[in-house]
């Protein structure tokens, strides 16, 4: 594992609002610039594009991950520092993982979602130790945040789970909380 790598989980539309593309050029510009290497998704739209592009203008590397059934003109990215493509989305996590320290979700669609959502699951049961941020940009994320409060109420999972993910307002707070995270012991919890 590179300790200078984090992977995010971002957007690849290029419809969404410009105030969420900004964030994300404010996101990789302030990684390279605090030292860390960008894996993501391997596309070059939508905020994955935005981000990749600012984090390498920054001084920052960037290394893609797709699978073959993504490697496509138009969406591929042509322009990462490393372009790793793999056999299907599953060997694809698996790499980006396999690659990062840390993660981060920015805003995005139900990919961005279901990689958050299998993070947060690894981490739960002991696969992985490492920081997992959310950054809610605009408050994108209150309604899973509400739904993840729900699932605490009413005994679905632990409430002990929220030290799990960090959910950041803004790229700074995320990185700060990235720089300054120990590493503790996770113990599996198993409900019955």
């Amino acid at each position: 594992m590179n300790t200078s790598n984090i992977c995010v989980f971002c957007s690849s539309s290029n419809q969404i609002p410009a105030e969420f593309l900004a964030m994300a050029t404010e996101l990789g510009q302030k990684m390279a610039k605090n030292g860390f290497n960008l894996v993501h998704g391997g596309g070059k739209i939508g905020l994955m594009g935005v981000l990749a592009a600012s984090v390498q203008q920054a001084g920052g590397k960037v290394t893609g991950v797709l699978p073959e059934m993504l490697n496509l003109e138009g969406i591929a990215s042509e322009t990462d520092d490393e372009i790793i493509i793999t056999k299907d989305m599953a060997d694809r996590k698996a790499e980006m993982r396999k690659r990062s320290k840390a993660f981060i979700t920015l805003p995005g669609g139900f990919g961005t979602l279901e990689e958050l959502m299998e993070i947060i699951t690894l981490k739960q049961l002991g696969y992985l130790n490492a920081p997992i941020v959310i950054i809610n940009h605009n408050n994108f994320y209150n309604s899973l945040c509400d739904l993840f409060e729900k699932m605490y109420s009413l005994k679905f999972t632990d409430k002990s789970y929220k030290s799990i993910y960090f959910l950041a307002s803004d790229p700074d707070q995320a990185l700060e909380y990235i720089k300054n995270y120990n590493y503790p012991e996770i113990r599996k919890k198993w409900l019955l």
